[in-house]
């Protein structure tokens, strides 16, 4: 008996670090957003629109079709689904050059267990979306962080210069990028690609909100058969919860995709509701004007009031320089308004929602900004007023 009480007692006290974990991933914390439940949620670049009731409806009748075969095993090359997205790339591209996945996060997982792991490096360029950094960390692949210009923006002489000399094995990139919201020049992809020795990946996630015009790096595969361009249906068509992703990229990327993936990773579900948000596009996709020109005025606005704001093809915008961007933050999620503290020191970035979420949002901030210079004041020894201008102008 006391041998059992003993025994319990240490399953008891049994933690993480009693386990053998791999050496690298101790002292790590998972990667997630904050999950709160606020009034005004604006923090994970989400499409703040629902989707229309005929898309649901249309949703609802694809999965009662598939339900009746959910006894057996989906399509495991989702052959349908990849020709879908490859008829809404365009660029001459099918169903060969396509490949799907549970969100592009997973895409970027298999591309980093096909060409990543142990004595292999991946490079990005920071800020940028701190995901392939974990991704890389968790495949065993060696991360480089190359650096930007103090503005945020990449410097193509330094990147070709840095990929020339450290050889990365991968190279990601992110345009628009996140969290700064810039869109990289088609010329300079085409020069980091040259550099690079593997492959190169550009992250399209935010592509859709992209002004009209812009191009995208799916005009380079024809001649780069070591690139590859990462999409997802999470962001512009509001299908976060489905979870899919995608990348378009040479056939034999395609092989070597297959190599990585687990049997059936894509469920039938899963499937039918992507290729149903794809028939449905020109309707799921008219909120993104609203979108952009929101984030337009917000911009406009934010600089109004004295604050820096970095230009943004994305559907969120990185503002600062705050000097405790932490109370800021802190105080407006008082105020029911949960925004992202992420990216550089003295910066936060807000998701752009609807008009109702962005005028709350823009009545809190200000607030959250006067009460900081009237504690800034008082903590100064002035006046218990101040000026009646722009808390920061």
């Amino acid at each position: 008996m006391n041998g059992y009480i003993e025994r319990q007692k240490s399953a008891n006290e049994f933690s993480l670090t009693d386990l053998p974990l791999r050496p690298d991933l101790r002292g790590r914390v998972p990667y997630g957003a904050p999950q709160i439940d606020a009034p005004v949620r604006l923090n994970t670049n989400e499409n703040p629109y629902p989707p229309p009731s005929t898309l649901v409806e249309a949703m609802v009748s694809a999965v009662r079709s598939s339900t009746g075969e959910l006894h057996r095993y989906p399509d495991r090359n989702a052959t349908e689904l990849r020709a879908d997205l490859a008829a809404y790339l365009g660029h001459g591209l099918t169903a060969g050059h396509i490949w799907a996945a549970n969100g592009s996060n997973e895409v970027l997982q298999q591309i980093m267990q096909a060409f990543g792991g142990l004595g292999r490096s991946a490079m990005g360029f920071d800020p940028s979306y701190s995901v392939h950094a974990i991704i890389a960390a968790t495949s065993a692949t060696e991360w480089i962080s190359g650096a930007r210009d103090d503005d945020f923006r990449l410097d193509p002489d330094k990147a070709v210069a840095a990929i020339e000399e450290l050889r990365p094995d991968i190279v990601l990139l992110t345009s628009p990028n996140n969290p700064t919201g810039e869109v990289l020049d088609l010329e300079v992809i085409e020069r980091l690609a040259a550099a690079a020795t593997g492959m190169v990946v550009v992250d399209e996630a935010y592509f859709e909100f992209t002004r009209p015009g812009t191009p995208s790096a799916l005009s380079l595969l024809a001649s780069n058969p070591r690139l590859i361009v990462t999409r997802t249906l999470s962001k512009a068509f509001g299908m976060a919860g489905t979870r899919l992703g995608y990348l378009a990229a040479h056939p034999a990327v395609i092989e070597a995709m297959e190599l990585v993936r687990l049997p059936y990773h894509l469920s039938a579900v899963t499937q039918a509701m992507a290729r149903v948000a794809l028939a449905h596009r020109d309707e799921v996709l008219s909120t993104v004007e609203a979108v952009c020109a929101e984030r337009d005025a917000t911009a406009a606005w934010l600089r109004g009031i004295g604050l820096e704001v970095l230009d943004s093809d994305a559907n969120f915008l990185l503002f600062g320089r705050l000097p405790d961007r932490h109370a800021v933050w802190e105080r407006l999620l008082w105020r029911g308004v949960l925004i992202r503290e992420v990216g550089p020191p003295g910066w936060l970035r807000v998701t752009i929602g609807t008009a109702k979420e962005m005028a709350t949002f823009r009545a809190e901030l200000e607030d959250v900004l006067w009460s900081c210079v009237r504690e800034a004041h008082g903590r100064l020894g002035g006046t218990s007023t101040v000026p009646a201008v722009s808390p920061l102008a």
